[in-house]
């Protein structure tokens, strides 16, 4: 059975080595451990076993923002980012929850559609190329 809860400090390894297999290299392990540590990690796990992540916050104009979503790659296309996404729709603690994605992620744009998020705008330059398009979704 599938749950999803506010990630803990023994979580990190497992964390690390599901974006590592994702990314390919540990660099965003400070993020990840400062994510837990101020309560804006979610974990979603299969069983006892973590399947994938998310991050968030409220920096972006004092709206949750939902900065990072990693599922590990066995784990894909089982409901586990939709599963993610519903959670920090319940727990935040504001009305307005944005993300993104590049453009060239065509899974992550069909994960974002799938859920009710519509498209906000697109940032330019953040890699060269591939645009960052912005998605919105309102809580009701």
């Amino acid at each position: 059975m599938r749950n999803v809860a506010y990630a803990h400090i023994d979580d990190l390894a497992s964390l690390i080595q599901i974006d590592c297999q994702v990314i390919g290299s540990e660099s965003r392990q400070e993020q990840i451990k400062e994510a837990i540590l101020e309560k804006r990690c979610l974990v979603v796990r299969n069983g006892k076993t973590a399947a994938g992540f998310l991050i968030f916050n409220t920096h972006f104009f004092d709206n949750t923002f939902v900065s990072l979503i990693i599922v590990s790659p066995e784990e894909r296309r089982k409901g586990n980012a939709s599963l993610l996404l519903k959670h920090v729709e319940k727990i935040a603690r504001t009305d307005k929850i944005f993300s993104s994605t590049n453009q060239s992620n065509r899974q992550m744009q069909r994960i974002f559609e799938v859920n009710g998020y519509s498209q906000s705008g697109m940032i330019e330059n953040l890699d060269p190329g591939d645009p960052e398009i912005v998605y919105y979704k309102q809580r009701k």
